[in-house]
């Protein structure tokens, strides 16, 4: 069984900074890309940040230059740094990981979601 375990939500004042983290354990053979994506009340989901397993790096426009994607190949875990928010960077984060499972498989699979809050 593979697992998702997000950590680093919460309440910011406008301008503040925020480290999301996303730790994945389980029968994985290997780790594609991760990402991390948002959803506001009312609006769809959207992709925030992707990085691929070789370090390239994606970002929605509304966060280019203040959200920060990385990742630690050896723990399978995937960061999010989040600076300079916005009232309107508020939304439920998730985690999003595509991998190989050890039966060849390449599956896709989601966090539960942590809800970052920016005060204005």
């Amino acid at each position: 069984q593979v697992q998702l375990v997000e950590s680093g939500g919460g309440l910011v004042q406008d301008g503040g900074s925020l480290r999301l983290s996303c730790t994945v354990s389980g029968n994985i053979f290997s780790i594609n890309a991760m990402g991390w994506y948002r959803q506001a009340p009312g609006k769809q989901r959207e992709l925030v940040a992707a990085i691929t397993n070789g370090g390239s790096t994606n970002y929605a426009d509304s966060v280019k230059g203040r959200f920060t994607i990385s990742r630690d190949n050896a723990e399978n875990t995937v960061y999010l740094q989040m600076d300079s928010l916005k009232p309107e960077d508020t939304a439920v984060y998730y985690c999003n990981v595509n991998y190989l499972h050890y039966s060849m498989r390449h599956l896709e699979l989601w966090g539960q979601g942590t809800l970052v809050t920016v005060s204005s």
